[in-house]
């Protein structure tokens, strides 16, 4: 590991550090509080918003409230809801998902508090070209506040905008299309350079006409996509129809009680479930990250509030519908604990490699119950050493690899800290399915073939649309920093560095996932002390609001428009 590599390895586990993940959630529970359950508002008057019966194309903006929410859904809607959902329930069991469901509800009220500021602080000095985040609350806000303070959040300003383009040029950016070309080369041979380019050509077809085109292709494909990958679960959880009452209950008892050892799943403990649950909930829906306001703040309308209760839409159909039917999926297949692949007809012998460092000998691979093996498979085996915190017993997983050895397909497998001497207390060997990959298999054990293909599409689909989102995000960033002027040069060189991250000089995701954290986790460390400071002023703004939606004195404007001129933004 080099010295860079060891700094961003550390401040990962500070920015990301457990507390820091109980502090975001407990300002979703005060915002809750504060609202007055503002979750019943974005569920009912929200909607009506969302349906367009109160656009208004006099109104200051660049793209209607149903453009913007898929607009920030295309960027949230990703990756994370395909593996991210796989990994927590692979860490923390079935309980990951209940505490998943918290997370997403509690995080409507962050959302709303977040883009009420936003909106409240936007620029629209050019009305059709607005321009709004946190960067312009803290700007703006202090400044307000007392001049004197003025550079101080100018300041604070750069320093969110500079965050920001790290995580759009890693994760929002390069992280998306290396995972593309990754995928579509293991499965179908086609060179990740080649996918790069097409990606770049796509992209930039978009995002050259600024928010209105992005809103207006964000607007007709995050319905598809997310539709599409519904049907898909929907189709798998009706053949495991009979599985879901007892995979719901299983989630509720896991998340108050330690879920134990099953085929490949360790067992977890109910803290572990807890923190897999909510990390993997908070990284899906970017709630308090301070990014989606920038794509909300471009929303036609007066009343700021308004496009923040459509915001809150947001973590609902990330997260407890979206990442709820990639749970069931997983949960419903018994993918998560799946049996032994194949079997040692006598246990390996442990072998040490250093005082706490132990390995297994290298033995031919066991023949495969279903299938055969090939050079390449990822394996891994059951063991029992020293205890085990995330799990709350001796047990572990060892990781190993199908290689060819001489002709021979034998399992090479890696290495195990541990102060006690591991033993092998069973003879399994399981195939190792990480993030996505395990979703996809969920969808091959019903039908063979559909999570290849499906898991693919949807890596395509996910991916292209938080790039273009993404880019908005960090086009603002520079609009901030550096005036329009240097708009047209960052596009260019966003689509440049999609070929750049397909060209093979990444071959491992680990360095840019240990950048894109870092970006976040500074994001969240300067958007939460701003929606603390000026939360007060969004509280006041919601309950006026609110106070005049129930007095009547504000309406729908005329009746919903069509499906088309909705999607359209006519």
């Amino acid at each position: 590991m080099t010295g860079f590599d060891l700094l961003l390895t550390t401040l990962n586990a500070i920015l990301w550090h457990n507390s820091v993940l109980l502090i975001l959630l407990g300002t979703g529970v005060v915002f809750t509080v504060w609202s007055g359950f503002s979750q019943y508002r974005s569920l009912t008057h929200g909607v009506q918003v969302l349906r367009g019966s109160y656009d208004d194309p006099d109104d200051p903006g660049a793209i209607s409230h149903f453009q913007a929410l898929s607009a920030a859904l295309s960027a949230t809607v990703g990756l994370g809801n395909i593996g991210g959902v796989a990994l927590a329930i692979s860490l923390g069991g079935p309980g990951a998902v209940f505490w998943m469901w918290i997370v997403g509800f509690f995080g409507m009220a962050v959302k709303l508090t977040e883009v009420t500021l936003s909106m409240l602080y936007r620029n629209t000095d050019d009305p059709d070209n607005p321009h709004g985040g946190p960067m312009w609350v803290v700007s703006k806000g202090l400044a307000r506040m007392n001049p004197a303070l003025a550079p101080v959040g100018k300041f604070v300003g750069s320093v969110f905008c500079v965050t920001l383009l790290v995580s759009t040029i890693t994760g929002g950016n390069m992280f998306q299309a290396w995972n593309v070309g990754e995928i579509t080369e293991e499965y179908f041979g086609i060179p990740s350079i080649a996918t790069g380019i097409v990606l770049a050509i796509l992209v930039a077809m978009v995002i050259i006409g600024g928010i209105k085109r992005i809103g207006a292709v964000a607007g007709r494909l995050v319905p598809l996509m997310v539709a599409l990958y519904l049907l898909a679960g929907t189709y798998v959880l009706i053949m495991s129809a009979d599985q879901i009452p007892g995979m719901l209950a299983l989630i509720f008892r896991s998340a108050f009680s330690p879920q134990e050892f099953s085929g490949a799943f360790l067992g977890g403990t109910v803290g572990y479930a807890f923190l897999f649950g909510m990390k993997r909930a908070l990284f899906s829906n970017e709630a308090g990250q301070g990014s989606s306001p920038i794509a909300h703040s471009a929303a036609k309308t007066d009343e700021p509030v308004r496009e923040a209760l459509v915001a809150g839409l947001e973590p609902f159909i990330d997260t407890l519908i979206v990442c709820t039917f990639t749970a069931l999926v997983i949960l419903s297949t018994g993918i998560w604990n799946r049996a032994a692949e194949a079997n040692y007809a006598a246990l390996p012998a442990v072998v040490s490699v250093g005082a706490t460092e132990w390995t297994l000998e290298t033995l031919p691979v066991p023949q495969r119950v279903e299938g055969q093996w090939a050079s390449g498979d990822a394996v891994l085996i059951v063991l029992s050493a020293g205890p085990n915190p995330q799990t709350g017993n001796n047990l572990h997983h060892l990781d190993g690899v199908v290689v060819d050895q001489s002709g021979d397909l034998v399992i090479e497998w890696a290495s195990l800290i541990s102060n006690a001497r591991p033993q092998v207390d069973s003879p399994g060997i399981y195939a190792s399915y990480v993030g996505a990959t395990l979703t996809a298999k969920a969808f091959d054990s019903v039908t063979p073939g559909l999570g290849k293909w499906l898991v693919t599409l949807a890596v395509w689909l996910f991916a292209f649309s938080t790039m273009i989102s993404w880019s908005y995000y960090g086009e603002q960033g520079i609009v901030y920093l550096f005036g329009e002027r240097m708009v047209l040069a960052y596009k260019i060189v966003y689509c440049a560095l999609i070929i750049v991250s397909t060209w093979g000089f990444i071959e491992t995701d680990a360095d840019l996932d240990n950048l894109t954290g870092v970006g976040t986790g500074v994001m969240l460390f300067v958007n939460i002390p701003i929606m603390w400071l000026f939360g007060r002023q969004a509280m006041r703004a919601y309950h006026e609001y609110v106070a005049r939606l129930k007095s009547g004195q504000m309406g729908p404007g005329h009746p919903p428009p069509s499906i088309e001129d909705l999607i359209s933004g006519r």
